[in-house]
């Protein structure tokens, strides 16, 4: 019997029947635009079918030109467009799944001079203000809408999702931010909400009874002029009387300065509005956002608050994800930690989506985990992400490996990166590697120093993932006792002062800002998250927002670079905002431009546009990049054609654990 029966439990629509209570939430990956890429979305698709998803819900596709989030995205207007969308939905249904298309409208969202919204009001993300539209091109984009509806079933979908939620077309009538009409689409609620009823009927008058039609519903906008939870209500209300088959939750505007979905925001942070919702319809309701594991989302089924739960990233992460959870395995989920560095980040930045824990996502058709005919025995020298992930997927592949790691434990950098606060997820992708190490029976030799004697061991071959180590600096009086490394702060966890300089404001620089501006009064609840960005559960004012209660550090803390331009400018593109708005939150002095003189028992001594001053601090954090641990490799690479080399040993310009574990997967295939 399963752990998690909620989650098991069928869903009977009444014209069909979900088999369980998890749908699959709308992901674009880029595949969608790419030549030959439907094939390769059809594999994407399959794997996650296979592994028990319930229904699955695409990326969105645009219902006619003017929607399109860029110019050359998918959109679905014509009969001649069936033919790739019918090789998606006949391998879900023979996969054992159901699938339903979203229909996403950009509106001023839309990356294009000939986007459309309620009102001529530019976004702040978009360098294109809209045209209003008229009657008539409101009527005609009704109808595209339903016509698209009637497409998506030709081509065998089960249903359709229409995209009402973040901040997307349909929102934008809905709020009275981006809604200034002065016509029957605008003024009061039952105006500007008109065109949301009319493109459900629209929908269903197209579709017939039999077809599922999801609306994703903006709960919680997080804007100002955003909706009110009486308006959400009365909406919700509208949605069921105009034929939709279930509500699903949308969470914020892109345009918000709320996180609502990285690694910061707490396990099932917004289940609660969806459950205020629970007795207004009879519709089922889906809740979303930061639901990571069979545990969360059978807490959200049991409680009540929801009728199914969407997951999205962590079918990136881990695609066998529910049949594992039905197997009681979950111990060997690959968790997604909402880091959103290869998911989310590649695709605002227009590369193709995948996923840090898991690589291969996307890639089902390059990698393919077919046995190797010719086992190979391998040592890994280093375990962190690299060289486990290495050896993880090499041994799947029936080779017999060895890792070898010089520290108490394995994890490597995951083991700084878990400590810092927000980033909490890490702890669960060292546990999959320490479940999947055990179930592969993968030979690890912890405080083990290697040396060039490991030539001589009989090894096939040897993988060097031997890590970073912090680079030394030569500032005047850079051994001074008060000068610590990252690592020692962060791992070794050496005592720090109250007056802290980082010198360094990469990722590393950022996180041990954050590690020691919350220091031990990092709360990681949703009742201190909702305080310090402003979230207000009793939903008061438009948008859900509220004044933020901020804290600021008990340290006296200043983070440094050289360069002159803002600090934090290469984090991530979906996240990088987030850390810096919680470190100003702190109270860090941010310092760009600044040149090193010297050390000395007052301080750092900098120069800064000219100006000489000393930062009066107690202890200096050195955070200035890394150097590869590669000397070995060096020495043997000349002598030995079976020596390889991966993750930060390979390149060490930054800590890249995506690219560490891409690398020792791609690696291990050429084992296969």
């Amino acid at each position: 019997m399963t752990a998690f029966p909620n989650i098991f439990e069928p869903l009977d629509l009444g014209f069909t029947t979900l088999k369980n209570r998890v749908l699959m939430g709308s992901m674009h990956t880029g595949l969608e635009e790419l030549k030959g890429g439907y094939k390769r979305l059809a594999a994407f698709y399959k794997a996650r079918a296979l592994g028990g998803v319930g229904l699955i819900v695409t990326g969105g596709v645009s219902p006619n030109f003017t929607g399109r989030l860029e110019p050359f995205a998918k959109q679905l207007s014509f009969s001649w467009q069936l033919k790739n969308h019918r090789m998606l939905t006949d391998t879900v249904h023979q996969a054992g799944s159901k699938i339903c298309l979203q229909i996403l409208h950009g509106g001023r969202y839309s990356y294009h001079p000939f986007n459309v919204s309620a009102s001529a009001i530019q976004s702040p993300i978009s360098p294109f203000k809209p045209r209003a539209l008229s009657l008539r091109g409101i009527s005609k984009t009704v109808n595209d809408y339903a016509k698209c509806a009637q497409l998506a079933q030709k081509a065998g979908y089960d249903g359709v999702e229409i995209m009402g939620s973040e901040g997307y077309f349909l929102n934008q009538f809905i709020a009275p931010r981006t809604n200034h009409r002065s016509d029957r689409y605008g003024g009061c609620f039952e105006n500007r909400i008109r065109i949301v009823v009319e493109t459900l009927r629209a929908v269903r008058e197209k579709v017939g009874p039999e077809f599922i039609i999801i609306y994703r519903l903006s709960m919680l906008d997080f804007v100002e002029e955003g909706s009110t939870l009486d308006e959400v209500i009365q909406l919700a209300k509208g949605i069921e009387q105009a034929g939709a088959s279930i509500i699903n939750t949308g969470i914020g505007w892109h345009e918000a300065r709320v996180p609502t979905i990285a690694t910061q925001v707490p396990r099932a942070a917004f289940s609660w509005i969806t459950s205020r919702l629970k007795s207004e319809v009879n519709l089922p309701l889906v809740a979303t956002n930061r639901i990571n594991t069979p545990e969360i989302a059978q807490s959200i089924l049991a409680s009540k608050q929801a009728d199914l739960v969407s997951m999205a990233r962590p079918f990136l992460a881990d695609p066998d994800f529910l049949n594992k959870a039905e197997a009681n395995n979950s111990h060997l989920i690959n968790t997604c930690i909402a880091c959103n560095q290869a998911c989310l980040d590649h695709v605002f930045q227009r590369k193709l989506a995948s996923c840090l824990v898991n690589p291969k996502a996307c890639r089902e058709t390059e990698f393919t985990l077919c046995k190797t005919s010719k086992p190979r025995t391998i040592a890994v020298v280093g375990a962190g992400p690299a060289g486990l992930s290495f050896a993880i997927e090499a041994q799947s592949l029936g080779n017999d490996v060895t890792v070898f790691e010089r520290h108490h434990e394995i994890g490597g950098q995951f083991n700084i990166a878990k400590e810092i606060p927000g980033k909490e997820e890490f702890h669960e992708t060292l546990r999959y590697f320490k479940a999947q190490i055990k179930r592969l029976g993968i030979q690890v030799q912890l405080n083990t120093l290697i040396d060039e004697s490991i030539a001589e061991q009989g090894f096939d071959h040897i993988v060097f993932a031997s890590g970073v180590r912090p680079r030394a600096l030569t500032i005047p009086g850079i051994d001074n006792p008060k000068v610590l490394d990252y690592q020692q702060v962060l791992y070794q966890k050496k005592s720090v002062g109250e007056r802290v300089a980082i010198i360094g404001a990469g990722g590393i620089g950022f996180d041990t800002a954050t590690f020691l501006a919350y220091n031990c009064s990092h709360q990681h609840t949703l009742d201190h998250f909702n305080d310090e960005w402003g979230i207000d559960k009793y939903y008061r004012q438009r948008g859900a927002l509220k004044a933020k209660e901020i804290t600021a550090s008990n340290k006296t803390i200043y983070l440094l670079q050289r360069k002159t331009e803002s600090l934090g400018k290469n984090l991530g593109k979906t996240t990088g905002w987030i850390h810096r708005q919680a470190l100003r939150h702190k109270g860090v002095v941010m310092i760009s431009g600044a040149d090193y003189r010297d050390i000395n028992d007052e301080g750092l001594t900098i120069s800064t546009e000219g100006e000489i001053k000393t930062l009066a601090v107690d202890t200096i954090v050195i955070c200035a990049g890394q150097e590869s641990n590669n000397e070995l490799f060096k020495k043997l690479s000349g002598i030995n054609n079976h020596v390889h080399i991966i993750g930060g040993a390979h390149i060490a310009s930054e800590i890249d654990a995506k690219r560490a574990i891409l690398e020792g997967v791609t690696l291990a295939h050429q084992f296969s």
